[in-house]
């Protein structure tokens, strides 16, 4: 049996990077799995990779930057497959800004992908367990730069703080609705998305990957397939009460100094 039998699993950013392991993960471990992206184009190349691997799963394309796109993708799943079990918020933005050159409208595209769209996806999702009076799962996507992160990172860093709160702020409050809400605060993970941003922001070659593991504790970066495995566990009953926990997933110790 799969930790997620018959469970329907929405992967918010779910077309490529840390969203499409994790939606891989959840139909290995038989999910029904939605996802939702900007882009036509990745979605449904993954949605069809999975269903050829006898899986069942569906893209939503939907702007998770605006907060009724965001509803609407919940809504739209629930339309689908009767009701939403499971939620991952995975979309994120991680352009480059300082606290000095970053500007109202880089600070508004951040809160907006990193923060407001997880809100509003949550909001729609738990109205959806608690009409149903049915039990639920949550997992965020942060980051282990939400503990303070580099100087460049300053509209990125508050937005994902902004998500830490909120993550344990619904946890509570929905305890009684036997609905876990939990977070993960990951590294410096080999993505899609990182790719296109060394070379965006970091003028990196084609080698940065390799240039980056040997300055790593691992000798390696984060995985997304590895992610996705403790992902999934958190959205399955085998992770038992826990809720309202934000779990650093890194390999670098926080408060380690040499």
């Amino acid at each position: 049996m799969g930790l997620l039998d018959d469970k329907v699993v929405l992967v918010n950013g779910g077309s490529q990077g840390v969203g499409a392991s994790i939606a891989r993960a959840a139909v290995r471990e038989g999910a029904v799995v939605a996802v939702t992206g900007r882009r036509p184009g990745p979605g449904e190349a993954l949605v069809a990779e999975l269903t050829a691997a006898g899986g069942k799963a569906v893209f939503v394309r939907a702007d998770l930057s605006d907060a009724g796109q965001a509803k609407a993708s919940v809504a739209r799943v629930v339309e689908t497959y009767g009701r939403v079990d499971c939620l991952v918020n995975s979309a994120g933005l991680t352009s480059r800004g300082t606290l000095l050159d970053t500007t109202p409208e880089l600070f508004d595209q951040h809160i907006a992908i990193n923060l407001k769209g997880p809100f509003f996806a949550m909001q729609a999702a738990v109205a959806d367990m608690v009409a149903r009076q049915a039990p639920g799962t949550i997992v965020n996507i942060i980051t282990s730069s939400a503990h303070g992160g580099q100087p460049f990172l300053a509209p990125y860093v508050a937005a994902k703080a902004g998500l830490i709160g909120l993550t344990r702020n619904a946890a509570h409050a929905h305890r009684w609705d036997r609905i876990r809400i939990n977070g993960l605060n990951i590294g410096w993970t080999a993505t899609e998305g990182e790719d296109a941003t060394q070379r965006a922001f970091h003028g990196a070659g084609d080698d940065w990957r390799e240039e980056a593991a040997a300055k790593l504790p691992m000798g390696k970066l984060g995985q997304p397939d590895e992610i996705a495995d403790f992902v999934v566990f958190l959205l399955s009953e085998r992770s038992g009460v826990v809720t309202g926990s934000v779990v650093d997933w890194d390999q670098n110790v926080l408060g380690g100094l040499d």
